[in-house]
């Protein structure tokens, strides 16, 4: 049987987890001034996560070879004020928005009329991910329904298949049980949409965990998937303490490529290098 060529747009990049305002994620090259006047300049590794952005955007146009496509900030876009952190380098929430907004508008330029945003964690992007919303709304993303610029969930159609994106997923401090996170996630996809009869989602998208997975099986669109995000923050002293402290850093991307067996996942995920041993 001749395989059905996929209609409309065929790709679409996600990022996620940018943290915004935090000394170990990214900020603009050039250095950022705050509300006040003080200019403040990226670290070494601010400017190191600031050429993997460069790359990473620079490889979505070369995997999309001319073609358009969608982009989608599956949240955390902002690092906000929590948990009685020290590693942001402003606490002004404003000047926090306005930097994500700086690191986003050429994306978002780019991908005019497909330029969605999902809402994070609300320690960090405020309750109800209120600055997310209005960062969503300054850089044109596209709204929903009930107008709202920043979604809590996404049900997005990309070459006739259905994906469905939320920024959480459970955590597990055992990396042998990192896939049934994944695994739950569909079935509760397929539960939900046979209880009530809806289409059920051909991929799953998340974040949160800031380490990159999937899991795939056959289905009636060739594949399903769920698929973790890669992040744009390092390690935090929350990070050291919890079952990523034996884990380096993933950070990057992915692109959701549509062929004739389905929806599928690229990724492009840098490790960043565990420290230097000490020999004695």
């Amino acid at each position: 049987m001749k395989r059905k060529k996929p209609d409309g747009l065929r790709y679409l990049a996600c990022v996620s987890d940018l943290h915004s305002g935090c000394r170990l994620a990214l900020m603009p090259r050039v250095g950022f001034t705050l509300d006040e006047g003080t200019e403040v300049k990226p670290s070494k590794v601010q400017l190191k996560l600031n050429d993997m952005w460069d790359e990473y955007w620079a490889w979505v146009e070369e995997e999309t070879a001319g073609e358009p496509y969608g982009v989608v900030v599956n949240g955390d876009a902002t690092e906000g004020v929590h948990h009685g952190s020290v590693t942001q380098w402003t606490h002004n929430l404003d000047d926090q928005v306005r930097c994500a907004r700086t690191l986003l508008e050429d994306v978002a330029r780019k991908a005019a009329g497909r330029f969605y945003m999902v809402r994070g964690t609300e320690a960090h992007v405020g309750k109800s991910a209120q600055q997310e919303e209005a960062l969503a709304r300054e850089l044109g993303a596209v709204p929903n329904e009930d107008g709202q610029h920043c979604h809590w969930q996404l049900w997005l159609r990309l070459g006739g298949h259905l994906i469905h994106f939320a920024h959480h997923i459970g955590t597990t401090s055992s990396p042998f049980a990192a896939s049934a996170g994944l695994q739950r996630e569909m079935v509760s996809g397929y539960v939900e949409s046979g209880r009530w009869g809806d289409e059920p989602a051909a991929m799953y998208v998340r974040s949160h965990r800031h380490f990159s997975s999937e899991v795939r099986e056959p289905s009636k669109h060739g594949v399903t998937a769920v698929v973790v995000t890669p992040a744009w923050q390092l390690k935090t002293p929350f990070g050291h303490k919890t079952a990523g402290r034996m884990m380096q850093p993933q950070v990057g991307g992915i692109l959701i490529c549509v062929g004739d067996n389905g929806p599928y996942v690229k990724s492009k995920v840098w490790r960043i290098e565990r420290p230097k041993e000490v020999t004695l």
